[in-house]
């Protein structure tokens, strides 16, 4: 019994004195089994994840291989119009190039080169700023971007096309769309490709160069009646030859009126006219006289003066005839042949040919009479009107005297 409470005293004894000891030891240990359980469960936990979403999120973070390079760099100027601008990417594969000018009109390009190249289809325009936006993916799909900005060259000279038929005519069937440059072009591909056409419905055209500044564009065959042709001029910052640059950029719209085709034949000395493969009118004429001859061929109407005045030193006649108020003249050629109102012929309507070339049609001086076959016709035609001329004793037209390119073949023409 004595060895009890001596024992409980002892008990008793080491427990008061190593209370405090022992609760904060409890307290640790709870404190450090706490962290390092936690500490273990996320260890495991984050091991687990590193296979999958831990591993993923890290290497997001990571810098992307892929290289962009632009050129021209960053704030150049002067900079060439065409073949300077260029995006490339190494290490990587470009997925989107963004090139704008200061009005947000963008410059429309390709990725080539299994991603390693960007190029642009068109030309940038003269003194304008273009900013560049490019972005590439390494192999891992990680983006890299770049940007830039610079300025295209100010043209010291420069070149512009004066065109026929004008915005918003209505023109007839045989109307080309006629191109003369103030200046000689060298670069032709780089020209015609700045022009461009929308149709009505649609048709193809195709253009072809007379000497080196003259284009003309035209369908295989006539325009269809009602058709709507839409011109687009591209030229600013064009190099048409070196150093010389294109100026406009503009749009341009005209309509196909009708068909109206009129048939001369120098033989019967009639003329049949034709509206929508309708006869309208058969007209007595006089064409050509021998050494004088009309030239045969489809002439197309390219200008129509209701009276003017024809002198023969104009077209290398001498003073062989000048002629004041010649009326219901419609012109035919460069060269000066015309279709017009005729108050001298006498009875050569219709019976045989006096003229120095032109096509004569009944008319009287000034054109006051409305009910002359010359004035019917006027009042029946307009530009762009065909009149073909058969069985004359002269050669065909020339395809750029006038505009008069129907006389060559479509395979020459698209040549």
């Amino acid at each position: 019994m004595n060895g009890r409470p001596i024992s409980g005293s002892v008990g008793a004894r080491a427990h008061k004195g190593r209370g405090i000891p022992a609760l904060l030891l409890g307290v640790l240990l709870l404190t450090v089994t706490a962290c390092g359980g936690g500490g273990g469960s996320d260890q495991g936990s984050g091991s687990g994840e590193g296979k999958g979403k831990g591993a993923g999120a890290k290497a997001d973070t990571k810098v992307s291989q892929a290289v962009v390079s632009i050129a021209p760099k960053d704030g150049a100027a002067d900079v060439r119009t065409s073949g300077a601008l260029k995006v490339t990417a190494a290490k990587g594969k470009l997925t989107e190039v963004e090139v704008k000018d200061t009005k947000g009109r963008a410059i429309e390009g390709s990725i080539t080169d299994g991603g390693a190249t960007w190029t642009p289809s068109t030309h940038l325009a003269g003194a304008t700023k273009y900013k560049v936006h490019a972005v590439a993916k390494d192999s891992g799909g990680r983006e890299a971007a770049e940007e830039s900005a610079f300025t295209t060259l100010t043209p010291k000279n420069t070149f512009a096309g004066i065109y026929t038929p004008e915005d918003g005519s209505k023109v007839g069937v045989g109307m080309p769309f006629s191109v003369r440059f103030t200046r000689g072009i060298t670069h032709p591909e780089d020209v015609e490709k700045a022009i461009t056409f929308k149709t009505e419905p649609a048709v193809d055209v195709q253009g072809h160069w007379f000497g080196n500044d003259r284009l003309d564009f035209r369908p295989e065959d006539y325009w269809a009646a009602g058709t709507k042709v839409t011109v687009t001029f591209n030229l600013d910052g064009v190099e048409g030859r070196p150093g010389v640059y294109g100026k406009q950029a503009k749009t341009v719209k005209f309509t196909i009126a009708r068909s109206q085709v009129t048939t001369v034949d120098s033989k019967t000395h009639k003329m049949v006219v034709k509206r929508d493969g309708k006869v309208l009118k058969t007209i007595p004429i006089t064409t050509g006289k021998p050494g004088y001859d009309t030239w045969n061929g489809q002439m197309v109407i390219s200008e129509r003066l209701a009276v003017t005045r024809m002198n023969g030193e104009t077209v290398g006649y001498g003073g062989e005839y000048d002629i004041k108020d010649v009326p219901h003249a419609m012109r035919l050629t460069d060269s000066g042949t015309f279709i017009h109102g005729n108050y001298w012929g006498g009875g050569a309507f219709g019976n045989y040919n006096a003229s120095h070339g032109c096509i004569g049609v009944r008319d009287v001086r000034g054109g006051y009479d409305k009910n002359v076959p010359a004035a019917w016709f006027f009042n029946h035609s307009m530009n762009g009107d065909v009149v073909i001329v058969k069985n004359s004793n002269d050669r065909k037209v020339a395809p750029d005297n006038g505009l008069n390119g129907w006389n060559m073949s479509w395979s020459d023409w698209t040549k």
